[in-house]
């Protein structure tokens, strides 16, 4: 599948299904949004960029705390969500605009805080998004980066990617931490460390409703889970009704 295939899948699978993700509990809250939120100290005067914002829970989370947030996605019906949700909670200080992270539409320098929350898996080139992190960052920004994380085990990491894959054809890849790790240092960001590491449950059927995923491949992935090996099953913490949860974590790094 050529990159621009893979972007056109994301506008496509997200844009039915925004209206899910606007009221989705996982993306909406979590301990993780909170490490994220205290990953840096704020003063209030931040410009924030929220890359791959879906429908814009964390660009709405970090809003009261900084001067303002830009909040970039591919799919246009996300967007239109998170304008509803930031005019529902009276807020002014975000604008939403279509955007790419592995082309970002701003001057160098204009930011002094870059996040991200559960967007990465679906950029085909992350190498190359961190490096318009790294050119629209002020020097001393930072790069806060949230997302379910693979495992370093080969069979835990078929497995996983295999049934997010059959779940969401849009999806690219989960990392490992260390993985990310190095692609933020090969992008020349400094201090690149894990701040927190946490599970996120997933209810089967809210997880598969929230993606209009199609019977056939929800049956695949209730299959998968059902016939892996144990070493498997303990890794995703896989439960009799088929809820499991991912491994997650939030990365912060600095631009020298």
């Amino acid at each position: 599948m050529s990159t621009m295939d893979i972007k056109a899948s994301v506008q496509h699978q997200f844009g039915q299904v925004a209206a899910n993700y606007s009221t989705s509990a996982v993306h909406a809250k979590g301990r993780d949004l909170e490490e994220m939120l205290r990953a840096v100290p704020l003063t209030g005067q931040e410009r924030v960029l929220d890359a791959g914002c879906g429908t814009g829970h964390t660009a709405l989370a970090f809003a009261p705390q900084v001067a303002q947030v830009i909040a970039i996605d591919l799919t246009q019906g996300m967007l239109d969500q998170g304008k509803q949700l930031a005019s529902d909670r009276g807020l002014t200080n975000v604008v939403f605009r279509r955007g790419d992270v592995e082309k970002l539409p701003f001057a160098a320098g204009h930011f002094d805080i870059i996040v991200s929350r559960y967007s990465a898996h679906h950029w085909p080139h992350p190498d190359a998004a961190l490096q318009e992190f790294q050119r629209v960052l002020q020097p001393g920004g930072y790069v806060i980066l949230d997302d379910i994380i693979s495992f370093d085990d080969f069979m835990c990491d078929t497995y996983l990617q295999a049934v997010e894959v059959l779940r969401d054809p849009s999806h690219v890849r989960d990392h490992t931490a260390a993985q990310w790790i190095g692609m933020l240092e090969a992008a020349g960001f400094v201090d690149a460390q894990v701040i927190y590491r946490g599970g996120v449950w997933i209810d089967f059927a809210s997880w598969i409703q929230r993606m209009a995923t199609p019977e056939a491949n929800a049956a695949m992935i209730r299959t998968l889970l059902d016939g892996a090996p144990q070493e498997v099953k303990s890794a995703l913490q896989v439960e009799a009704n088929h809820n499991f949860t991912f491994a997650g974590a939030v990365i912060r790094a600095r631009k020298p």
